[in-house]
């Protein structure tokens, strides 16, 4: 079996807490970009493909000819259509493109999905995460055991959004990876500041941040960073001025409202392909403009052309 998704959190509080003193922790949570490549389409359709399909499945497509990658599109915008209308609309792309760049949490997922779903009925309760999860506890774990075992559960009960106590494969990984879904942000926040609010008031004041990411040791100089983030706890992180972080500001902190690369790159994928320009995208809209979703083989269209990466 896997290391245990529960236990692997608290290995890494634990490295945390012994990590050398001058290393800074970071807790905020960037989304990551949709591509490494430069997004100009006048010299290729590479980023569009990566940030489409992914990096590993855009590569996969390297050596379909374009009427096997039309075959496979097609296949593609049936699941993007998600009401099943016969049209893509800008916030179904969006959807498909945040899931398409999850795709490494997914087979994370996977990978640890048999060892939870003990009845192999594609379904995972409570009651089979905590029995495999907690199923050996040491002697001297006390009280950790039990609030990690609380602290579980009642992230579990976030992520069953039907609330029957049973996860099916989103819900599951919504538990797993609960930074990844706008409907898990609260119990992100709940979490982190149970972590560094050491005094329970339910606030996090300056020596509470400092000490979270700075492990002090009175022979060592501070480095220069800790008094950087002084700085930003008065100036930015404590908005109101008051001292301390309460939740909202904590989750300004730990999950910034970042610029919606999915966002953008789903009005760039409509506006170049809408040839009716009635904001949604017909199957017909997207294989006509298939290269700018997953290109094919390198083919002779004169100086346009461009060999690129696809799925």
């Amino acid at each position: 079996m896997e290391i245990r998704p529960l236990l692997m959190c608290f290995a890494l509080c634990v490295v945390y807490a012994t990590s050398k003193p001058t290393e800074k922790k970071e807790r905020i949570h960037h989304d990551a970009p949709l591509s490494s490549r430069e997004h100009d389409d006048a010299q290729g359709f590479d980023y569009d493909h990566e940030a489409f399909l992914g990096q590993k499945e855009a590569k996969s497509f390297d050596d379909l000819s374009p009427e096997e990658s039309k075959r496979r599109l097609g296949v593609i915008v049936e699941k993007i259509d998600g009401d099943s209308d016969g049209f893509v609309t800008e916030v179904e792309l969006r959807a498909w493109i945040k899931k398409s760049q999850k795709k490494y949490i997914y087979e994370n997922v996977d990978r640890q999905w048999k060892d939870f779903d003990v009845n192999n009925d594609g379904m995972i309760s409570w009651e089979e995460y905590r029995n495999v999860t907690y199923d050996d506890p040491e002697p001297d774990d006390g009280y950790n055991y039990q609030h990690m075992m609380a602290r579980d559960e009642r992230r579990f009960k976030m992520a069953d959004q039907n609330g029957d106590q049973i996860a099916n494969k989103e819900e599951f990984t919504a538990f797993l990876h609960p930074e990844e879904y706008d409907h898990m942000k609260d119990i992100v926040v709940l979490e982190t500041m149970e972590d560094i609010d050491k005094n329970g008031d339910g606030f996090i004041d300056l020596n509470e941040y400092i000490g979270d990411m700075y492990n002090h040791e009175d022979e060592m100089e501070e480095p220069d960073w800790v008094a950087t983030e002084r700085e930003q706890f008065s100036e930015f992180r404590d908005k109101n001025k008051d001292g301390k972080m309460d939740r909202e500001e904590t989750l300004d902190w730990i999950l910034p409202s970042d610029y919606d690369h999915a966002e953008a790159e789903a009005k760039h994928l409509v506006y170049e392909s809408d040839l009716n320009k009635d904001g949604n995208l017909s199957k017909e809209e997207i294989l006509n403009k298939y290269d700018l979703f997953v290109g094919s083989q390198a083919t002779d269209f004169g100086e346009a052309l461009v060999r690129h990466d696809e799925f």
